[in-house]
Formats: C-alpha cells, sequence, structure tokens
C-alpha cells in the first residue's frame, strides 16, 4: 500500500472561506501578557463579511489576550484528525455588551442556521455578558494534509 502523500493547497480568500466555513471547531492561539502562546478550544463560525466569529465572555484569557494584543491565528481542523486543516492569522476585534447582541445573532446564524426566538437569545447572551471575538483574515497558509513527504511516494 502507498503511502499517504501530505499535501499543500495555496488558496484565495474566496477558497478559504469555502474551506472554513463548514469547519466550526477550532483553536485560537493568542498572545499572553508574557508572549508566549495561549492555545483555546472555540466554536465558530464566518460573518456574512468573511470574519471569524467566536463567542466568548470578557474574562477568558483569549479575550484578555486580544484587548492587550489584538492579533489570533486560528488554526481550523478537520472533524477527522487525519483530514485537511489551514492557519488563518489576522486581526482581533473584542465586542461587548451591548453591542455584541446583534454580533451573537450573527455567529449563532453562521453556525447553526435561525433560533426560534431570538428575543429569548439576545436576552441569554445579555444576561451572560457574552462577548464576541471578530478576526480578520489577514493571511492564512495552504490548506493541508498530513502524511509522509513527496519524495517517499513510490
Amino acid at each position: 500500500m502507498s503511502p499517504q502523500i501530505a499535501t499543500n493547497t495555496t488558496v484565495g480568500r474566496d477558497e478559504l472561506l469555502e474551506f472554513i466555513r463548514p469547519r466550526h471547531h477550532a483553536i485560537v492561539i493568542t498572545a499572553r501578557a508574557d508572549g508566549r502562546p495561549q492555545a483555546s478550544p472555540v466554536t465558530c463560525g464566518v460573518d456574512e463579511q468573511g470574519r471569524i466569529v467566536v463567542s466568548t465572555y470578557p474574562e477568558r484569557a483569549k479575550t484578555r489576550n486580544a484587548r492587550r494584543q489584538p492579533q489570533a491565528s486560528v488554526l481550523f481542523l478537520s472533524d477527522d484528525f487525519g483530514g485537511a486543516w489551514v492557519q488563518v492569522d489576522g486581526d482581533v476585534e473584542v465586542i461587548d455588551m451591548p453591542e455584541a447582541a446583534e454580533a451573537l445573532v450573527d455567529y449563532y446564524r453562521s453556525i447553526a442556521g435561525e433560533h426560534p426566538d431570538w428575543d429569548e437569545y439576545r436576552q441569554a447572551m445579555i444576561r451572560q455578558g457574552k462577548s464576541l471575538l471578530r478576526i480578520t483574515p489577514a493571511s492564512w497558509g495552504p490548506i493541508a494534509t498530513g502524511g509522509f513527504p513527496a519524495r517517499l511516494a513510490g
């Protein structure tokens, strides 16, 4: 049996968004105060403007880090761990209540579609004091798969 050969496919913004839209599990990487990376597993979506959106709380490390240094990397994995993945780097906005209420509606829609009661959802987000991270992709690596180097394909 031939070994699986690693792939790296360079893509433009439209192909990137097509790849990440259905992938709602990711790792957000921000910088701690001392510069070391902070990795946070998240559920995320892509809004209509092509920004990565993450629901969070103001006191979470990723949120505090993004306020201090508004850049992040997001690693999107496939549900199959051996599947394709991509890292996206960008600038981060932190949106707090009350402005976050409508942004969180967009976040929910990007992941799950329509909610049966938007007023109830908004009130729950306000009651919980939720925040939203909005990451604008600035650069990204190729969409990659793991495996052996091509030189071993024989």
